[in-house]
């Protein structure tokens, strides 16, 4: 795992073992916010290990900027931590959640120390501030990858925790296309200095406007093959056959899984797209 402090009470944590995922510490005074954990057991215990023996604190408060697996499932392993999500992050976790890691623990040992942990405290909309020392953590709705997103906002640092919802591809699947676009504009009217994503390294104040208008524009790309594949014959077929860079991104990104999350991202654009003009047609 890879580990940098990125400011005078910011650590940041990279898997090396699954997508290039990420968490975050904010350390205080006296306890320590987390921001996602990750995608294995040992991984998120290593940086538990971290803020217990290096900073010698506790974890207080765990943010979960969503319900996915490699972000939510190690919240267990933070006994007596206030945990923060979205309302449908709860459910969702709650429902999904709950099925996938018992399915997951038929099939890997890996998992049997996990147990889903929901939210304690959510919200759906609006912002909710955290104090931590000095600085104001400002947590709210950053919908788009999937309905039950979060950011947290460093107020101070100028730093913003994106979750899933900034991403060096943009990953719709789970959420919804033009939710993502009105996040991606939202950003563009932060001052910002960094930008941790939910996957991916850290976006410096000088690369943050073309990240951002990089991710809008594929989006549009997206949006705008999914329009074509409404008017063929062989929907799939023609969706199949389109490469990532005609949209602007590399097949590299996110250890080689970015060609396989752009035909996801087709697929669910299209039929979004089909859904919307059926509905119009039945009106």
């Amino acid at each position: 795992m890879l580990k940098e402090r990125v400011a005078d009470n910011i650590y940041w944590f990279q898997s090396e073992d699954y997508a290039q995922v990420t968490a975050s510490v904010i350390a205080g005074p006296q306890w320590a916010v987390l921001i996602d954990t990750l995608a294995f057991p040992d991984e998120t215990l290593e940086i538990r290990d971290f803020v217990e023996h290096n900073l010698t604190l506790k974890v207080q408060y765990i943010i979960n900027t969503h319900y996915h697996a490699d972000h939510a499932w190690g919240n267990c392993f933070f006994p007596g931590a206030t945990i923060i999500g979205h309302s449908m992050c709860r459910e969702l976790l709650r429902t999904r959640g709950a099925d996938s890691l018992a399915k997951t623990q038929e099939e890997s040992s890996l998992y049997e120390r996990n147990k889903i942990v929901l939210p304690h405290i959510t919200l759906d909309s609006g912002s909710l501030r955290l104090r931590i020392g000095k600085k104001n953590l400002r947590i709210m709705p950053a919908l788009g990858h999937s309905m039950d997103g979060l950011c947290a906002y460093m107020e101070e640092e100028k730093f913003l925790f994106s979750g899933d919802a900034f991403m060096t591809l943009p990953h719709v699947v789970d959420g919804d296309f033009r939710a993502l676009l009105d996040f991606y504009h939202f950003v563009q009217n932060l001052p910002l200095e960094n930008i941790i994503q939910g996957h991916g390294d850290i976006i410096l104040r000088g690369e943050i406007e073309q990240s951002i208008t990089e991710n809008i524009d594929y989006l549009n790309c997206v949006h705008k093959t999914a329009k074509k594949a409404l008017r063929r014959r062989e929907p799939y077929d023609f969706l199949l056959a389109q490469n990532i860079e005609d949209c602007g991104k590399s097949r590299i990104l996110l250890g080689g899984m970015a060609p396989e999350l752009h035909l996801q991202n087709l697929l669910a654009v299209y039929r979004q797209l089909k859904q919307e003009k059926e509905a119009q047609q039945a009106q």
